[in-house]
């Protein structure tokens, strides 16, 4: 039986450049080598894209501190709309062997937000994950957050400001709508890239300057004092939820080093200690934020859990993170689905996805 070819596409411009390397190695590991042939694609900082050696594509690959890509000799460029030659090199023009579809492991813009998927829209090629509109309702979490609200899905109190308001935003203003402390965050990153939290108005504008270091627009939401809990969704049309976890930080919040870099940054409780009710209501809700937000393939919904039993959610990852303390990856094997089932699961959904838009 001919094997199906997979094109890992990693790395990326954004600020999570370092955790797609993470979550790459891991998949390109797991992955079933008698069903895929794997064709590694590597984005470097500057969005230039290469054709990678499996054998050895990443540098400091176990050090998550130091991790790097190693770039590719032969520098790749795309042809929308051109089946038969989707990838060629630069130079020349032989194509790469056509991909049956594209698994992108993308973190934060430029990967996740809805470019990269438009741009294998134009290409013709299959993709795991969320379309166009799903991906980019889902990175923007300022859009994200209005369409929750409209839906009635529990949140946060929040505020968005642009950068051309950084200077107007006003710390007294913020505090008697999302009380102190707050969070200050990116609108646009996750992996926590550029969040903090704020307990006085000390710590207030060299927050808002650290987060708009990332992004033109900037939420600033209410702090929820409650447990961290966490689902994972698979599918696309009729999906399905995952037993839920519970993220018991060490420091002060879930922060980028707690969640990459400090092996005792986080304890992380799979299953969560939960009653079955609330198990219940946290997968029901997990799958109709993802079916709010229009995501197919994949997402990690992230809940806050009062001391009331009242959930808020927090936020949707439509890509989430594939790395060996990842939540996405480790909720689906407490909950009866190993870490290989999951990704071919991931694969063939891309794959109908695709043929089911073909045939309309």
């Amino acid at each position: 039986m001919k094997k199906i070819r997979v094109g890992v596409l990693f790395g990326g411009r954004s600020a999570e450049h370092e955790v797609s390397l993470q979550s790459a190695k891991n998949v390109i590991e797991a992955i079933d080598k008698d069903k895929y042939d794997i064709v590694l694609i590597g984005i470097d900082r500057e969005g230039r894209w290469y054709l990678n050696e499996s054998s050895h594509f990443l540098l400091h690959a176990d050090d998550p501190a130091h991790i790097s890509m190693k770039h590719g000799n032969i520098e790749l460029a795309m042809i929308p709309g051109s089946a038969s030659r989707q990838i060629i090199p630069v130079e020349g023009d032989k194509s790469i062997e056509e991909l049956d579809v594209i698994f992108p492991i993308l973190h934060g813009p430029y990967g996740e937000d809805g470019t990269v998927q438009g741009l294998l829209r134009m290409a013709d090629i299959p993709f795991v994950g969320a379309d166009v509109l799903g991906s980019a309702v889902s990175m923007d979490k300022d859009v994200m957050k209005r369409l929750l609200h409209e839906a009635d899905i529990p949140q946060a109190r929040f505020l968005c400001f642009t950068y051309f308001e950084k200077d107007t935003i006003d710390f007294e203003k913020v505090e008697s709508i999302t009380g102190i402390p707050c969070f200050i965050k990116p609108a646009n990153l996750g992996s926590s890239v550029g969040i903090s939290k704020v307990h006085n108005q000390e710590e207030f504008k060299p927050a808002l300057n650290k987060a708009f270091e990332f992004d033109d627009k900037i939420l600033i939401e209410q702090f929820m004092e409650g447990r961290e809990v966490e689902c994972s969704v698979l599918g696309n049309e009729n999906p399905i939820a995952s037993l839920p976890g519970e993220v018991i930080p060490s420091h002060e919040f879930y922060s980028y080093e707690a969640k990459y870099l400090d092996e005792e940054g986080a304890r992380l409780q799979i299953p969560a200690s939960l009653p079955e009710e609330t198990i219940r209501k946290i997968q029901e809700l997990a799958i109709r934020t993802f079916k709010v937000l229009n995501c197919q393939g994949m997402a990690r919904v992230d809940f806050f859990l009062k001391s009331s039993d009242q959930l808020y959610v927090n936020e949707l990852n439509s890509i989430p993170g594939f790395t060996k303390i990842s939540m996405y990856p480790k909720l689906w094997e407490a909950s009866g689905i190993s870490y290989q089932e999951l990704l071919d699961r991931l694969i063939q959904l891309a794959i109908e996805k695709h043929k089911r838009r073909k045939h309309k």
